[in-house]
């Protein structure tokens, strides 16, 4: 940090204004139309702008801003071609048809709308420790878009359920969530001691599902008896393959090669473009004895959501600008004056308005004092940050993901309406944290 405070100055209080108006129309993208990449990437952008015009102005060493940039682009460039390259590897499953063959599974089978909620809830809880949970979401959401792409009624609720349970099973993994690996690579615990908060995030996601799955409408999917039978494509399973194998990559990068996550799925990529490119050059038949149109990487690439992507560069931007001025550091002050459990219980609110990742980063490099029992708190606000995003659409990776996946269906408001379920879990989860960790000394 530069160590100037520039929350009073005129570029503090119009970089506040600016991003709380950018936020207004983020959340109101229904009702105005606009994209959630636009207001976050013109906040973001202007933001730092007006931060170098003020040091321009006042002839301050602008060495510290640039300095802070950089960081600030390494976080967000991390975060930007991981969701870049696990994008592109959806999309690579999509042409092969492994969601739709997994889709005529579940629905061939004769699953009615409320198991079929439940079990892309229990996947999306188990698959996100060990994929990350924006991955997860990514997965799952296009899932439930196969399975009745028309039937919002259940798509919505299912929804909902896939990002809290992605968030809830990101939370007890070190690498399941952005906010839980960043409190293990600071030290705060051991890779064991994240595994004691599965108890507070499964009860609190199941809950927030039994109060969900009331929502979902009786029946099933509609399935015709004469449906073609879907498989996978060729190629597809070699893709689901490297796809986890990509993943391994990542957190082997990050874990025993000290690099950034990133540079493991950027890896994957480069075999998934040589895969691709040897599938290329040869000629390859169908079920039916069709030969197969020839695939090309860059035809994935061009169906991802880049509004996804540019909104997290806007929205890391914008709150990075907001850490630069000095806003995020007032909150810290509180843990001496409310104490760090009322604190870090409500981190979770305020992560999920400013996004779980820089509301960590700030307690993190504001190291307030946790009291004499500082381990069980930092397990809580791990636990908070991580499944507390979910109170809002946009506070989590996951949400994000989400609503980029299911545009005009999942949408700020469609979640809102359904937030109280996510709010009785969050609580339930606190709880369950309190009565363990304080009570039973668990940990």
């Amino acid at each position: 940090m530069h160590g100037l405070d520039l929350t009073m100055t005129w570029v503090g209080l119009v970089s506040l204004a600016i991003f709380v108006v950018s936020y207004y129309f983020i959340a109101m993208e229904d009702k105005y139309h606009i994209n959630k990449a636009k207001p976050a990437l013109f906040a973001g952008t202007l933001i730092f702008i007006l931060i170098g015009v003020y040091y321009a102005l006042n002839g301050l060493d602008g060495k510290h801003l640039h300095h802070e940039v950089e960081i600030l682009i390494i976080e967000i460039a991390g975060i930007f071609f991981f969701l870049f390259v696990a994008m592109t590897y959806i999309e690579a499953m999509i042409d092969r048809q492994v969601f739709s063959a997994l889709r005529y599974n579940l629905v061939s089978k004769g699953y009615d709308y409320k198991k079929l909620f439940w079990i892309t809830g229990l996947l999306a809880f188990f698959i996100s420790p060990i994929a990350d949970n924006l991955t997860t979401a990514l997965i799952l959401s296009t899932v439930l878009i196969t399975i009745d792409r028309t039937n919002k009624a259940f798509i919505v609720p299912s929804a909902v359920n896939i990002v809290v349970s992605a968030n809830a099973g990101g939370a007890w993994s070190p690498f399941g969530d952005i906010t839980t690996l960043m409190v293990w690579v600071d030290g705060k615990g051991s890779f064991v001691d994240f595994l004691y908060l599965f108890p507070a995030s499964f009860i609190g996601w199941g809950i927030t599902a039994l109060l969900l799955s009331r929502f979902i409408p009786e029946g099933t999917p509609p399935f015709a008896e004469n449906e073609k039978k879907v498989t996978i494509a060729p190629g597809g399973k070699i893709i689901m393959g490297l796809f986890g194998f990509t993943i391994f990559s990542a957190v082997m990068s990050h874990q025993v090669l000290h690099l950034p996550a990133m540079w493991g799925m950027m890896f994957g990529l480069a075999i998934l473009k040589l895969y691709v490119y040897k599938m290329s050059k040869e000629t390859r038949y169908d079920n039916e004895g069709e030969q197969c149109p020839k695939v090309d990487v860059f035809s994935f690439i061009s169906k991802i959501e880049n509004d996804t992507l540019l909104f997290f560069f806007g929205i890391l931007a914008a709150v990075g600008g907001l850490h630069f001025l000095g806003f995020l550091e007032y909150f810290t002050a509180l843990y001496s004056q409310f104490g760090p459990t009322a604190v870090n219980i409500g981190v979770g609110f305020l992560s999920a308005i400013v996004d779980n990742v820089p509301v960590m980063s700030a307690v993190l490099k504001s190291s307030p004092d946790m009291g004499v029992d500082a381990h069980s708190q930092w397990m809580l606000v791990t636990l908070t940050a991580g499944v507390g995003g979910s109170l809002i659409s946009f506070g989590s990776a996951a949400g994000v993901g989400v609503m980029g996946k299911l545009h005009g269906i999942y949408t700020f408001g469609a979640h809102m309406r359904l937030a109280w379920t996510v709010l009785i879990g969050y609580i339930v989860s606190v709880a369950i944290w309190y009565l363990q960790f304080e009570i039973l000394g668990i940990y």
